[in-house]
This record gives C-alpha cells, structure tokens and sequence, in this order.
C-alpha cells in the first residue's frame, strides 16, 4: 500500500509530542497524515483515549495506518482488542513504555495497566530502543511477540523522542515505509 491511499492516523504519548519530534515532522511532510489530539494530555483515562482514537478511526474516509509512540501504543493495542470491524490495515509502534513492570514510567500511565497480551488484529511493527527509559528491549521484544508485530532494535536511541535527539529520525521513516510495503 502506499502512503498516499491511507489516512496516517499519529498517535502520541503522554504530553503530546513536543515541537521538533519526528511525530510533529512526519504530520509536516505526510500530507495525509492527522495527530488524534486527546483532550487531557498529561492526566490520560483509557477510556478517554480510546474513545478518542476509535473516533478518529471512524471519521476517516481511506484505509487507516496508525503511528504510536510511548502510551500512544497501549492505545492502539487497546483499540486492537475493542474493534471487531477495523478499517486500521497496520499499525507502526515506537518505544512503548512497560507500564505494568517498569519502575520508571510516571504515574499518570497507572490508567493503562493490565491491557490484553493478544494478538493485534492487522500487521504491525514495534521498535525498540536497547536502553529505553521505559522499557527494557527484552520486554519489548515480549510485547512484539504477544501482538504478533515484527520486532526492530534501533540500537542505543533512549525513548526515541526530542530528548534522545530523534527530531527527523530518517531511520523510522524507512521502517515505516517498509512496513507500508508489506500491506
């Protein structure tokens, strides 16, 4: 599939992704790609930013592709389980926190504890960074199994956001486009 026949659908973590955050570039240079903008950034409910998300997988009008990063990807892992009948054809997951086992990750994520280990219900690919702050990529690699995604290890790259110096990050967007190809 190309992207030009989807709707890009970017759903960021908590806080939003900031300016200058390979999420905030890809909407710049994707034409057909939309942020789901939640209405409570730092305090999230799941069910809040389910309902959020499943709406925007509604409204859309072609085939959707999600792009998650951090709590964005319990989201869509949540929105896999609640769907029976999705228009979503794949999912691309970046640097999701462990929210159930990991010491680190802030309260405000507790909302996102205990999701579904099944398998998601499209094609997905799930990148992971070898020193997250969030989650250790043998957790990761558990998730990707769990959820049936093919499974990336970027290398040292932190939480993969701003502060890891991931502004552009060209890498993700080869991925991406690999992951594309496949559907």
């Amino acid at each position: 599939m190309k992207t030009a026949d989807a709707d890009i659908l970017i759903v960021p973590g908590l806080g939003h992704s900031g300016p200058g955050h390979w999420q905030h570039r890809w909407v710049e240079k994707i034409r057909n790609a939309k942020f789901v903008e939640q209405d409570e950034w730092d305090s999230p409910t799941l069910a809040g930013w389910l309902e959020t998300l499943e709406r925007e997988i509604r409204m859309a009008t072609r085939p959707v592709v999600l792009v998650g990063h951090s709590l964005g990807v319990q989201t869509i892992v949540a929105a896999s389980q609640t769907q029976a009948d999705t228009k979503v054809k794949a999912a691309f997951l970046v640097a999701p926190p462990d929210v159930d086992e990991h010491p680190d990750v802030p309260a405000a994520t507790s909302p996102f504890r205990g999701l579904s280990s099944d398998p998601l219900r499209f094609p997905s690919m799930l990148v992971a960074s070898s020193n997250d702050p969030y989650c250790s990529v043998e957790r990761a690699a558990e998730f990707a199994a769990c959820w049936g995604s093919d499974f990336h290890v970027a290398g040292d790259v932190g939480h993969i956001n701003i502060e890891s110096g991931h502004g552009p990050w060209p890498e993700g967007l080869l991925m991406f486009t690999r992951l594309m190809s496949r559907i």
